[in-house]
């Protein structure tokens, strides 16, 4: 058994062979109903220990906090998944308490199962135990501030223990909504070897070690990403011009079709491979039904098939603005 939470959603997954799903189905929906945190302040100081290991013991991690907290004025995307320090030494038992009342009932729950299993049999079984459990004394509350636009570049100059390095980031869309698919493809476009961020910062100016873009559509809003890394005597100027150049380009002309083709084989059979193994599959399952619906995972790549040309130009033209950016630069600190 294992969990991860991600800024729409926590998870909880466990793997058991067929003939143990009703003892799974017991212990789950016991564990719901009647939860004991015994062990509730020696985790505490697990969840710490993971923060000194994924952010504070390395050369980024409290930059990148700092650039969220940044790039997300009004959103609560600014707050980092794991939490402020501050908030992890105030954290009780008691509030704790109350969250899981709240976001852990039945009525904020999504139950998925994947593998080799009899449907009827499972939904009886399913029926039978998780019906015991009730809803919490209130509903989760809607959310209600949402990011503002963004009226002015924003920049944030880091020096530390770190290459020579860049990212750009824009306000997009979140999920679900019509730009995202464009934007999606987008990032295709300009990722993998053959990709326009290979080819042109790292194999044609030489200036980069690595370059990739991503596209990220959340619940409630949307980020795209453009980060490098530096090669030789590079500098991050060099790698953000190069990329407004390759911007310039997208925003002039639509990508020929024999490209967008190329990317669309791509992203099909990528989402064809999501299919292939129970883990895979439950990750498609788990964030398509948290951030727009479970369906998506068989109506998603038609959506993707009918992005043209047109559209990406258009995205490109829309939401790549120079008042709708921020640019983190991380340079070696000198001895």
């Amino acid at each position: 058994m294992n969990a991860f939470t991600s800024y729409d959603l926590t998870c909880y997954f466990i793997t058991v062979p067929s003939n143990k799903l009703e003892l799974w189905a017991w212990m789950e929906s016991d564990r719901l109903d009647d939860s004991v945190f015994r062990e509730f302040y020696s985790e505490r100081d697990v969840v710490h220990e993971e923060r000194r290991l994924r952010t504070e013991s390395t050369p980024t991690g409290k930059f990148e906090e700092q650039f969220d907290a940044m790039f997300w004025a009004s959103s609560g995307y600014s707050w980092p998944v794991i939490g402020w320090a501050t908030d992890l030494n105030s954290y009780t038992f008691e509030q704790a308490q109350d969250y899981w009342n709240v976001y852990y009932r039945p009525n904020n729950l999504v139950g998925i199962l994947v593998g080799d299993f009899d449907p009827a049999r499972a939904k009886r079984l399913i029926t039978n135990y998780f019906s015991r459990l009730e809803r919490g004394p209130s509903s989760p509350p809607p959310v209600i501030t949402l990011e503002v636009e963004q009226l002015a570049e924003q920049r944030m100059n880091a020096t530390g223990d770190v290459p020579p390095s860049i990212e750009v980031r824009y306000h997009t869309v979140p999920a679900g909504h019509v730009d995202s698919y464009p934007l999606d493809m987008l990032a295709e476009v300009l990722n993998d070897r053959t990709g326009r961020l290979y080819k042109g910062l790292v194999e044609g100016r030489g200036i980069a070690a690595a370059a990739q873009a991503a596209s990220d559509t959340r619940k409630y809003a949307g980020v795209f990403a453009i980060t490098g890394q530096a090669r030789g005597e590079a500098t991050p100027e060099q790698l953000e011009a190069a990329w407004l150049e390759e911007l310039a380009q997208l925003q002039a002309a639509e990508v020929p079709e024999r490209e967008l083709r190329k990317v669309k084989n791509r992203v099909a059979a990528e989402n064809y491979r999501k299919l292939e193994n129970n883990m895979s599959l439950f990750y498609s399952l788990a964030f398509s039904e948290a951030l727009l619906d479970w369906r998506e995972i068989n109506e998603g790549p038609a959506k993707y098939e009918a992005v043209t040309a047109a559209d990406i130009r258009r995205v490109a033209n829309r939401y790549f603005k120079e008042t709708n950016r921020s640019v983190a630069t991380y340079r070696r600190k000198l001895d």
